[in-house]
Order: structure tokens, then sequence, then C-alpha cells
């Protein structure tokens, strides 16, 4: 075992303990459903912020996105940030504060799918059941590409095989989210979102200058893309290069759409949920987008240099190019040439950071909706908090295991993992979200309609190919569950109550 080893894993197993001891510190202060899974609605704006944008931008932001621009992607990720940049920044300016809002007033609802509930005055907990189908579906999902990217960092960082990351990742995740909730979650994500942040604008910089300064550096590149495109580094790379020339209207619509998930991704809104007053939104705000523009940013230039950059300038060097599933590795082996075994260690936790803090939010957005919504509700009316929190717990577990299973191919995407559960919870939930906050005529029946719209025409469209089934399945989506919820609301007898109790919510202050 070489000194550099030595120092990466001691960097690793200082952060994951780290992580862990979190956890285990915010366990005593779950007393309550309410705290476990809110915080006690106690969190303030910075890490909020943080947090949310932090469970937002998974390992794809360090590995999907860049492994993408790696390959010559640059338009595809360019139309995909600016959507999820102009996406993020309308969710918190439109959602954040009313939402969290209109869950106090409507119950004092601690998930989205009991919110739903309470604002229409289901007692047949219709709503709950379709919506934590379509969580505990979508999340699982979500939640695999996070245990992927586990995998691919210590197989890319320590050689290791990739099973056996993927069982590292699985453990340290589990430990900090059954044992610390809500709070252990936002603690860690903030802890997170800043490593992230860090390693990206220092790493970003280094590169440029390393490259001889931005003019150099994209210039290099320009030569790398047209050798790639001429075939000279082989028919893999021409194959992928040539396919990215071509960007027309339906990829920047798809791109673009990414911004639409915002509106009904769970494990995202529940932190506007969770902050500690409606005032504080407003710095949230702030805090969240410049963290995105930045982050971004990053991103590109990582992945826009890796390849010249990890080269060492020499692009008649095939053997340096990252190929055959790697090149979403593109930021960690960057991370390895650019700095001394120890920081290129701690830079590298970001991946992981960013893989735990959108899984963990996964894990207990779907285990709430489980414990809370289905046991409590409708199983045990008179289970004790205790016995919630153990469901919460057990349920954390078995999804674990199912994403773990879905986990196990070695050349699963990233990208392509996150990209069909986004459009899951942006089409499900988005447009009812907005429809609950918004609309006063919106029905129970509407919300049933829309739900299940949205939900079913998500997995139909991404088993489709050819045509017009190229565009990205959250735009059928979101239109169908949009439509759907209006046309049936308009169509079905309003009940009273609900429209009293919604003209109180318009009414009262923060």
């Amino acid at each position: 075992m070489t000194s550099q080893l030595v120092a990466k894993i001691i960097a690793f197993v200082l952060y994951l303990g780290f992580m862990i001891y979190i956890g285990l510190r915010n366990a005593k202060k779950n007393n309550s459903p309410k705290d476990f899974f809110l915080g006690g609605r106690k969190v303030g704006p910075f890490v909020t912020a943080l947090s949310a944008e932090a469970s937002d931008s998974s390992a794809w932001l360090l590995m999907g996105l860049p492994g993408l621009c790696y390959l010559g992607g640059i338009k595809e990720t360019f139309w995909t940030a600016l959507g999820l940049i102009v996406g993020t920044y309308l969710n918190w300016l439109f959602v954040a504060r009313p939402l969290r809002k209109c869950t106090v007033s409507f119950g004092d609802s601690i998930t989205i799918p009991e919110f739903f509930s309470n604002r229409f005055k289901d007692k047949s907990h219709v709503i709950s059941i379709i919506s934590v189908i379509f969580i505990v579906f979508f999340f699982t999902i979500y939640t695999a590409s996070g245990f992927v990217a586990c995998a691919k960092l210590f197989r890319s960082v320590f050689g290791l095989n990739y099973y056996v990351g993927l069982i590292i990742g699985l453990i340290v995740i589990l430990s900090y989210t059954i044992l610390g909730g809500y709070t252990a979650v936002c603690t860690t994500d903030f802890v997170q979102g800043t490593l992230i942040f860090v390693a990206f604008v220092i790493s970003s910089v280094i590169a440029v200058v390393a490259l001889g300064g931005a003019g150099n550096a994209m210039a290099a590149v320009s030569d790398f893309s047209q050798r790639a495109i001429s075939g000279q580094f082989g028919e893999e790379m021409m194959a992928k290069f040539s396919a990215n020339q071509s960007y027309g209207a339906m990829a920047i619509v798809s791109a673009l759409a990414w911004g639409l998930g915002y509106f009904g991704m769970p494990h995202i809104i529940i932190r506007f949920m969770g902050i500690r007053s409606g005032e504080e939104v407003k710095t949230a705000r702030r805090i969240g987008t410049v963290w995105m523009v930045i982050s971004y940013i990053g991103t590109f230039i990582i992945g826009t240099l890796g390849t010249v950059y990890l080269a060492g300038g020499d692009l008649s060097n095939p053997a340096m190019l990252l190929t055959g599933g790697f090149e979403e590795t593109v930021f960690s082996e960057t991370m390895l040439k650019m700095y001394p075994a120890f920081i290129a260690g701690l830079f590298l936790c970001a991946i992981l950071a960013a893989s735990m803090s959108t899984a963990d939010s996964q894990l207990l957005s779907a285990s709430s909706a489980i414990s809370l919504d289905i046991y409590k509700s409708m199983i045990n009316k008179d289970a004790d908090e205790k016995k919630v929190l153990n469901v919460s717990r057990i349920t954390v577990l078995i999804i674990a295991a199912v994403a773990f299973c879905l986990s196990l191919n070695p050349n699963s995407s990233i990208f392509g993992l996150v990209s069909y559960a986004w459009a899951g919870f942006g089409s499900t939930f988005g447009p009812l979200v907005l429809l609950s906050l918004f609309w006063r005529n919106a029905t129970k029946q509407g919300a049933i309609a829309g739900l299940i719209g949205g939900g079913v025409t998500v997995v139909l469209w991404h088993n489709l190919s050819g045509g017009i089934f190229n565009l990205y399945e959250i735009v059928p989506g979101f239109v169908v569950c949009l439509v759907l919820a209006v046309i049936v609301s308009l169509c079905t007898k309003k009940d009273p109550e609900v429209l009293a109790e919604f003209d109180s919510y318009k009414k009262s202050n923060d």
C-alpha cells in the first residue's frame, strides 16, 4: 500500500466518520415525527439553502454532467444547466414561502402527500396512496443513481471492486439517515454543499491556469474535438462527439424542461416546509441561486477541459482518454492529477457528498410517505410517535435494499437514472403543487386525475423512442397532469369547506 493511497484513505475515513458523527449527535433530538422529518421547522436560511441545492445537485452534477461535457455534449449541458438554474430560482421565488405557509395552515402537514390530502379534504386517502406509490417508485430509481456514483468513485480513486464500493456507500448513507433524521440530513448536506462549492471554484481556476489561460484552454479543447470527430481517437470517441454536434429545437426544449422538475421534487420542496420562517426565504433563495450558478460553471470547466488536462496537453496520447463507461469519472481523475493525495481525497469527498446528500434526502422523503401517509393515517391511527419513527427507519432499509439491487449493473448511467426519476417527480407532483397553492377551484378529483395522468405518461413515454418520443418525458407528463387536473376540477363539484379553508389561508398572515 503506497503512501498516496494511505493519504486518500485517511481523507475519506475522516469525512465519512464525520458524517456518521453528525447522525449520532442528532439522534437524541428526534422526539417526534415532526422533528425527524422537518427538524421542527427550525432550520435557518443558510443550512436550508445549501441543503436544498446539495440534495438537488446529486452526483450527476460532478459525474453525470462533466461526463457529458467530456464527450463533447457542451450544448446539452449548457441548456440543461440553464433550465435548472431558472427552475430553481422560480421555485424559491414562487413556491417556497407559500408552501411553508400553506402546509402549516392545512393541518400542519409534514409530508407532500399529507399536504395534498389536507388541502383537498381527502378522507378516503386515495391521494395519499397514489402519491406514495409514485414517490417510492421514482425515489428508488433516484437513490440507485447515488449508490452507482459512490461505487464508481471508489473504483476510480481506490481501485476497489464496484460492488465493494457500493456496499460502503450504502452503509454510510443508511447510518446517519436512520439515526439523525431531517436535522442530520440538513447538517450533512450543508457540509457537503460547501465542499462541492469549494472544490469546483479552486479546481476550475487551477485547470484554466495550468492550460495557459482561458484562450489557450478553449483552443486546445476545440482542437481535441476536431481530432475526435475525425476519428483520431478511435471509433467510440468519433461516434460520441459526432452525435453531440447536432442539437436541434426538440433537444433544447428537452434540456430546458429540466427546470419544470423543481416544482414537484419532494426532497427539495420539503426544505421550504422546514425553514424557520417565511421571512428567511429571500435570504435562502439568494444563497441557493449563487451556489447553483457557480457550481454549474465549474461543471462546464472541469468537464470540458478534462480531455486536454488529463492528457497533459499531449493530444497524440489516446491512452489518456476516459472511455468505456469511465467518462463520468473525469472529475475524480482530474482531482487525482491536480492535487497531493490527501487534498485530492478531501475534494473527492465532494462527489461522495453529492451522492450522499441526494440519497439521504430521498430515503427520508420516501420513508416519511410510508410511515405517516400509509401507516399512521391508514393502518394504525393510534400508533405512538416511537412506532412511527421505527416504521420510517424500517422503510429506509427496504427502499435502500431495492435501490441497491438496481445499482448492481456497473455500466449504469448516473445521468440516465436521474433523468427518469426527475421527470417522474416533476410531472406527477409539480403541476399539483402549483395548483394547490394558487388555484382556489382545484378539487380532489382533479388532483387524483392529474397525479395518475402525469405519472403514467412519464413511465410510458420513457419506454418509447423515435420521433416525438425523443422529447424528454417531463414535457408531456407535466402537460398531461396540468390539463387533466384543471379540466376535471372544472367539471366536478366544489367542496365549500375546501374553498373556505383556502380563502382563510390566503387572508392569513405568514
